[in-house]
This record gives structure tokens, sequence and C-alpha cells, in this order.
């Protein structure tokens, strides 16, 4: 006859307390001592309520709980009295079944299963960090690094002007101290940020009151560059935030220490742009970080008068205002596929806390959470396409990183990446730039000052296969513009152009469209998929050739010169006659070795390839045959 887990555990009792009786009726009756015998009674007494808690835990809901009897001396009287004393019991526990009270065992972890769960972080090799980089020692609560599928700009430290550091991505290991960079700003560079539409556009905002937009060349710097594409000048304090417009093209945000948030327009002519498009002035405090929803149409600030604000804008009016006074914002985030966002400050006992909140309410948060006691501030970083958050704190050497949902509990945390070295800040990998061959879903370079090094630092899913996994590569955010800057200004508002991560698939280009909006002040240069093709490009660029490659989808043409084996024009192996040319050819070189390396790298892949094509053929002609 089946029973329900109440009344096995019911029977597992009353049986328990027969032989509790039993035993010491035997031991009173052949003269032992009796202080042995309360000794004796004691102890099993104890396994009595470690047995009962181990059925607890074993059983499958923990509100049926066990019966006990309503006298200690209940269970010495025999299996009558031990049945009578425990029925009120057990009906007892049947009326706090079926009654919707409290759940003690609040203790017990709610699980979700997530394709998640099992995220880990990968550092890179010390061959495949940036060491020798002077990073900046500013205070300033910034990630003071930049990193786009071509280059790596880092600010850093030098005396007299601000500066930084803009490196070609796979130019790895030891820094030159003497490398070229970017030294036009009269003060300290407090933020960086590049053009989500164009790899060579990077802006800066500075001490010096200036924001300064500047063109890097393709094949990266070959000597300090201090001459700016566009100079903006508006604020009346140090610049101390910047953002480009997820969206629209050349829409640029400032905000400084005169407590005002700035948008520019940079498609004009002219090289000093005065006048703002738009003035934000809510604030009473200097402006700790600032955050678009998807289509740019909302905008979330944190403040340093602990306030948190939600704006338009285009209008500039402020649409909701959070005032939690046990929660102290730093930085907030729009989580825009949610309609939630997420603050990281402290509690009212100075505790590094997180918050999330409606975007439609923000009267209270949904939920805060406590992390640690540490002081360093949080930097949170959100992936739409996997849901995930990454908490990463300044000073700290670990990363916490959570999956969002849009029911209860809203935030799941699924582990924690370790190490033994602080971070100062992070750079992020927009996410066509990573490695989907092996299931990369996030990329952080990470600035250990103590160190002089820039770690990447890769989060990885474990998968067996090497395929393309379309699960967690959804289409994603690409580098075209899905509007201009006129029509953004005019209201209109677009989601952003997405594209596939797939191997093969089309490289949305745009800078044919950036270089229009900026006047032709530069030369158009066609955005590349791959950052190993920078050196190659400008070696085109110099020299006039082209690749033999390329130069085959015009057949027709000139072919008077000849191609060599690796499919470079001939012309390039002649000796060089200037300085600039060997380092050009020098910088090919080196891509030359960069690949070799790859293909080294891979001979395992393709070796296990081409071993399966062989018995796949072989396969087919023996069942044809």
């Amino acid at each position: 006859m089946h029973q329900n887990p109440l009344q096995h555990v019911t029977v597992l009792y009353l049986e328990f307390i027969c032989l509790h009786a039993s035993v010491s009726s035997t031991l009173t009756t052949r003269n032992i001592p009796l202080k042995q015998v309360f000794l004796l009674l004691l102890l099993l007494r104890g396994h009595r309520r470690r047995r009962r808690r181990c059925v607890l835990l074993a059983g499958g809901n923990h509100h049926h709980h066990l019966p006990t009897p309503s006298a200690p001396y209940d269970r010495l009287k025999g299996p009558a009295a031990a049945a009578a004393a425990a029925a009120p019991a057990a009906a007892a526990a049947d009326s706090r079944t079926s009654d919707n009270s409290v759940d003690r065992m609040t203790w017990r972890p709610q699980y979700r299963s997530s394709k998640f769960r099992h995220v880990f972080g990968k550092a890179a090799t010390k061959e495949n960090c940036y060491d020798g980089v002077p990073i900046t020692r500013n205070v300033q609560d910034n990630n003071f690094c930049a990193v786009n599928p071509r280059f790596l700009a880092v600010i850093t430290e030098c005396a007299g002007g601000g500066a930084f550091l803009v490196l070609p991505l796979h130019h790895t290991g030891k820094v030159d101290p003497h490398h070229p960079r970017v030294s036009g700003h009269r003060g300290n560079v407090l933020d960086i940020k590049w053009n989500p539409f164009d790899d060579c556009c990077i802006a800066s905002a500075s001490e010096d009151t200036t924001v300064k937009v500047w063109e890097i060349p393709s094949h990266g710097l070959l000597k300090n560059l201090t001459a700016s594409l566009k100079e903006l000048q508006g604020h009346s304090r140090r610049v101390s935030l910047i953002e480009w417009h997820p969206t629209a093209n050349n829409i640029l945000f400032s905000t400084g220490y005169d407590y005002q948030i700035m948008i520019w327009n940079l498609d004009c002519s002219e090289q000093v742009i005065k006048n703002p498009v738009r003035t934000i002035s809510h604030h009473t405090d200097v402006v700790l970080s600032m955050s678009f929803n998807a289509d740019c149409s909302l905008l979330a600030s944190s403040c340093k008068d602990r306030k948190i604000r939600l704006m338009e804008p285009r209008s500039g009016n402020l649409l909701q205002e959070a005032n939690c006074k046990t929660h102290k914002a730093n930085k907030v985030l729009i989580l825009s596929n949610l309609k939630k966002l997420v603050t990281c400050g402290a509690s009212r006992w100075n505790e590094r806390q997180i918050a999330l909140w409606d975007q439609d309410d923000m009267s209270v948060p949904l939920l805060t959470e406590n992390l640690d006691g540490s002081s360093g501030a949080l930097f949170p970083f959100y992936d739409p396409d996997t849901h995930m958050l990454y908490l990463a704190g300044k000073g700290d050497g670990n990363i916490r990183y959570y999956e969002i949902s849009s029911e209860k509990p809203y935030i799941q945390f699924l582990t924690e990446y370790r190490s033994n070295t602080p971070q100062k800040g992070m750079g992020v990998m927009p996410k066509r730039g990573l490695d989907v061959s092996s299931c990369e879903v996030f990329r952080f370079y990470k600035l250990v000052t103590i160190k002089s090094l820039i770690e990447p630092l890769s989060m990885i899913v474990p998968r067996r296969s090497e395929s393309y996994q379309e699960d967690i590569y959804p289409m994603t955010p690409g580098n075209k513009p899905a509007l201009t800057a006129e029509e953004w200004l005019s209201g209109i508002n677009k989601d952003p152009v997405l594209m596939s991560l797939k191997p093969g698939s089309q490289i949305v280009e745009s800078n044919s469209e950036i270089s229009k909006g900026l006047g032709n002040q530069r030369d158009i240069r066609r955005s590349q998929s791959r950052p190993g093709m920078l050196q190659l490009a400008y070696i085109q660029d110099q020299l006039g050739t082209k690749d033999s490659t390329e130069d085959s989808s015009h057949a027709d043409g000139d072919r008077s010169q000849l191609s060599v084996s690796n499919g470079e024009e001939l012309a390039l192996f002649s000796p060089p006659r200037t300085e600039n040319e060997m380092l050009l050819k020098f910088h090919k070189q080196q891509e030359e070795i960069r690949r070799l390396r790859e293909l080294l790298n891979q001979r395992d892949v393709r070796i296990k390839q081409l071993e399966l094509e062989i018995k796949n053929v072989k396969n087919s002609s023996q069942s044809q045959g």
C-alpha cells in the first residue's frame, strides 16, 4: 500500500519511540547504574534529533514536520501512549500543510536551469597580453580603456597635458615605451570612447573642459597625433564622461563637473563646435554615469546627489526620478530588452549593493542585494543577447556574473571569476569582435596597474561541438547606423541594425556613410571584418597596389605585375628606399608571422576535419560499390 511522506515519517518515528522505551526498561531491570542509563538516553535523544533532521532534509516537501510528543516522559510509557501522543501532532502537521503559511526554510536556494550556468573566465597568456603600458593613476571612477575589433585605446600617465595610447589589437607583448600617442589635450584625459560605427574614430574628454574627436590611421599610429578632427567647446568645467549614440550617426553625449549633459551633432563642416544641440540641466551635482535604451529614446543618469533620473534626451524632459534613502547609486544601466534598470552603489551601512528598478515605476526598487563590504566602485556590464550582467569592482580581482529575467526572482547568481590581480578599469569588446569558434560570449580587457599590464579575459560557454552555436549568438547590433543625426534630432527612433556573427555572413560596412557625415575631411577607408588585415590595408594605400585575391574579380584589368605564392604583389618585395617603406615591410612581416601562428594553432582541428572527410568519402564509395 502506498503511503504519503507524512505517514511514512510518522511510522518511522513511532518505531523509534518503541525501541527507545524498550531499551530503557531493559537497562533498568538488569541493575545497570541509573547514571549510565541517563547518559545513554541522552545519546539516543541526540540521535533521534539528528535522524529527524535528516528525514526532513531528504523529504520532498519541507512543510511536513515530524510529530513531537506532548511531554518528554510519554515516550517511556510504551507504544500505545506514544501513538496516542503522536496522533494530535500529526493532525496539526496536516493542518499546517493545508494552511498558506510562510516557508520557514528560507535558506533553501531556488535553482533554475540556464545555459550560462557554467560560463567560465579564461585569461589570456602572457604572450597575448599588453605589457609595459603606463596606465593612468587618475582616481576618477571610469574604465580608462576602450576597445573595438581593430584597436585598443588606454589612457596613460604623462607629464604636461593628457594623452592616451592606441594599439592595433594584434600588437600584443611588450609595448615600446616610446610608442606614439594621441596627445592633443592640455589637461588630463578622463574618458575615451570609440565610435560604434567607425573603428578609426575615437572621442576623448579632458580636464581642459573640451571634448575632441580623433581619426586614427587604419594601420595605427606611426607618430604622435596632436591635430584633432573635431573640438567641442561648451563645458565650463572639466568633462568627465562621454557616450556615443547607439543608433544615430555622429551624435555624442558629454557631461562634466558643471552638472550639465550636452548633446553634440558632429554633422557639420566646422572643426570647432561651440554650441551643443541640447543641454540638460536637471542635475544638482556631478553626473556619475549615463546609459541609454536600445533606440536612445530614454536616457538614465546617476548623480552624486544620490538620485536616479530617467529623461527623454531630445527634449530634455524629466520622466522619472528615484531617491532611495537606503541605496546610494553610483552607476546606472538600462536593461532595454527587459524594461528595467540596474544600479550599483552602497547600502545604508556602506556595503556594496545592487538594485533593480522597474522602468515604469521607480518609486521603490524591485529588489536590492548586498554583496560585500569593500569600498571600490562597482562597474556593471550588460549583454542583452544573453541577459547576463557582469559586476567588476575597482580594486577587486573577481568578476561576478548574473542572469537577469523579467520574472521573479529577477536576478540569478551564476558564478564568479577570481584572480589575484586587482583591476583599475575594464574595456569591453563589442560582440562583432568575439571569437565565436571558442563560444566566447563576452571579453574584458583588464587594466592591472601594479604590473603595467592589460590582460584580455574571455567569458566562454563550455560546448563540445565546434560548430556555430546559434542559441548563444542571436542577431546583434552591428557597425551600421540606423539613423542620421538629423533624423534622430527630428524625433525619429529606430532600433539598431542587426547582424549575424556566423562565419561567412555579410559584415556590415559603414565608413562611406560616416565620411559623408563628417564633411569628407578624411579619406574613406573600407572597414575590415578582421583586425589582422590592418597592416595589409595600409600598405595597399601607401604603395598603390592591390591584393591579387581582390584583383581576381577584375580579370580584364592590367596584369603586368606578377603575384607570388602568398597572394601578394611582387612589387612589395622590392628593396625599401626610405625609412617609411622599411617600417611598412616590418609591419607586413609581423602580419605574416601572426597568420602563420594562427595556422599552426589550427592544425590539429584541420587534420581532424580532413580525416573525417576522407572517412566519409571512403564510406560513400564502399556503399556505392
